[in-house]
């Protein structure tokens, strides 16, 4: 099988280089694994190519400008021999030569391990994200031995990544916890998200195929009663395995031909079937283009966030994220008596982290580690709301967040959120409002400045 991966010279060479048998190989670190197995691939390809050398690999990144409402996009270029790397802009305009960017300098946040499709790091202050290899050879060889590290054998996928939409409908947003995690569980990244407020011209563009159907009208008043959640998923063959994941259009049909699919387990009939995908690679990036646009598209405006500023706020840390306890953390939230009334992953630049934590500075001596921390990959802002009393939001989602120290936490509240999934005191899993006095605008900096 590994054959298969990196072919037959490459299978021959691999022990031998790493000084382990390759049953034994998935006991290396990653980057250690990468690193050997370029060594491998540095000279396979002298074999191949009549001696070049192999010295980089090359990735396409790009950067959302929230300053000038576009996504710029790059070349990265990663320089094995000594772990440094330079960024070229690339020209929307035809024949134009790409811009040097950043000359070959070491960025700590860059490693070799984590460069597949769909990572993200932070460069500059700016969050930045693999959208797909640059040249064959990065593709063919760096991907394949991620693929290699991140399966066992047993369980081979191919990683190369695609992107779907996919919306959770009104019906499912109490189970969107539930939802969240079956769709990390089965192998999908979410690369972008958000809770909307739909109205009926974005219904109209989402369901353009259903233009003068009679059931238009029902999904326009089912879609408009409240807020959905509007994801872009991220995986291989992204289309085709969410579509099979969602399951018929039919529930009941769903129960019976596909008992674990998401309309099987939370649909209620053909009109209540709490989940919608794209059923090609065009309509998804049409209504990928709807929801998350790269630019404004004629008139049309994004659909409105469902914030309602009612609420006090938290944000999910970068590295909560990575570990995989958003859904985990929306059910504590959902346990502890609260309802989310917003949600929305956001890539935070670093001038926008130091504003945020602005009142910290000077104060905290953590105040330079937060603030990079939350740039160091998407965050998730929530808008929560007790339900049994509006006005006393703030002071019981400090309750049920916990000391801010995790250690402490689990010590004397250890069913707080941070005694459950915090680290340390920086990688605490969570922030939350401290001062009432800061409520709004803490809500208002995510569900209204950064929009």
């Amino acid at each position: 099988m590994l054959g298969c991966l990196l072919g037959p010279r490459t299978l021959v060479l691999l022990p031998r280089l790493c000084s382990f048998p390759c049953s034994s190989l998935l006991s290396l670190s990653k980057d250690t694994f990468i690193r050997r197995g370029l060594g491998v691939l540095k000279m396979e390809r002298s074999l191949e190519m009549n001696g070049y050398e192999y010295k980089r690999c090359s990735f396409l990144v790009d950067w959302d400008d929230e300053d000038a409402s576009l996504v710029r996009k790059f070349q990265l270029l990663y320089y094995l021999e000594d772990d440094t790397i330079e960024l070229y802009e690339l020209r929307k305009n035809k024949g134009a030569r790409p811009r040097l960017f950043l000359k070959r300098t070491r960025v700590a946040a860059v490693n070799l391990g984590a460069m597949h499709v769909g990572s993200t790091f932070n460069v500059m202050g700016r969050n930045m994200r693999i959208s797909d290899f640059a040249d064959e050879f990065t593709r063919n060889k760096l991907g394949k031995l991620l693929q290699w590290f991140n399966k066992s054998p047993d369980d081979f996928l191919p990683l190369y990544l695609k992107r779907t939409f996919a919306m959770l409908k009104p019906d499912a947003m109490d189970q969107s916890d539930e939802i969240l995690n079956l769709i990390k569980d089965h192998g999908f990244k979410i690369a972008k998200m958000k809770t909307v407020s739909l109205d009926r011209g974005d219904i109209l563009r989402l369901y353009k195929e259903h233009e003068g159907k009679p059931f238009l009208g029902f999904l326009v008043n089912y879609l408009t009663t409240s807020p959905c959640l509007a994801m872009e998923l991220v995986a291989d063959n992204a289309v085709s395995r969410w579509m099979e994941f969602v399951g018929t259009t039919d529930p009941e049909r769903a129960r019976v031909d596909a008992p674990g699919s998401l309309r099987a387990l939370y649909g209620r009939d053909k009109g209540y079937n709490a989940v919608h995908g794209s059923n090609n690679e065009e309509d998804s990036k049409r209504e990928l283009d709807i929801f998350f646009p790269s630019t404004k598209v004629g008139n049309f405006s994004p659909p409105r966030t469902s914030a309602t500023l009612e609420g006090t706020l938290c944000i999910v840390k970068p590295h909560a994220l990575k570990e995989g306890h958003l859904g985990s953390i929306l059910q504590e939230i959902r346990k502890g008596g609260f309802r989310v009334m917003a949600m929305q992953m956001f890539y935070v630049e670093r001038v926008n982290a130091e504003e945020f934590y602005e009142v910290y500075k000077g104060v905290m001596p953590e105040y330079a580690a937060m603030v990079d921390e939350l740039t160091q990959g998407a965050c998730v802002a929530l808008e929560v709301r007790y339900d049994a009393d509006v006005g006393d939001s703030h002071s019981r989602f400090r309750e049920l967040a916990g000391p801010r120290d995790p250690d402490i936490a689990r010590h004397i509240e250890p069913s707080t959120l941070r005694a459950k999934f915090g680290k340390t005191r920086v990688e605490n899993a969570v922030h939350c409002t401290d001062l009432p006095e800061d409520v709004v605008s803490e809500v208002e900096y995510f569900f209204l400045m950064l929009q």
